[in-house]
């Protein structure tokens, strides 16, 4: 019997995110990284638990708000507002 340990690193929930992503891509056509013949959801635990699959950091959410430009940003319309 596998049984694969998720990095100390990685939060169980990341580590099950990150390995249906990559499951996700094998079953699309991507090679797997691990030898052996093992299905695509033990293959993507693995190649997630190895570090051989990471996520990207994402940019502080701050920082993403601040680069909108406010001229292209479309105000809301409210229902009872008359077409123009």
């Amino acid at each position: 019997m596998l049984v694969i340990q998720r990095p100390l690193g990685i939060g169980v929930f990341e580590f099950a995110v990150l390995a249906g992503l990559r499951a996700l891509q094998l079953t699309r056509g991507c090679v797997s990284r691990t030898d052996g013949a093992h299905t695509v959801a033990v293959a993507a635990m693995l190649e997630v638990s190895s570090g051989m699959v990471k996520a990207l950091p994402l940019a502080p959410l701050t920082q993403v708000v601040d680069d909108v430009d406010e001229s292209t940003v479309a105000a809301p319309r409210l229902e009872d507002e008359p077409d123009k």
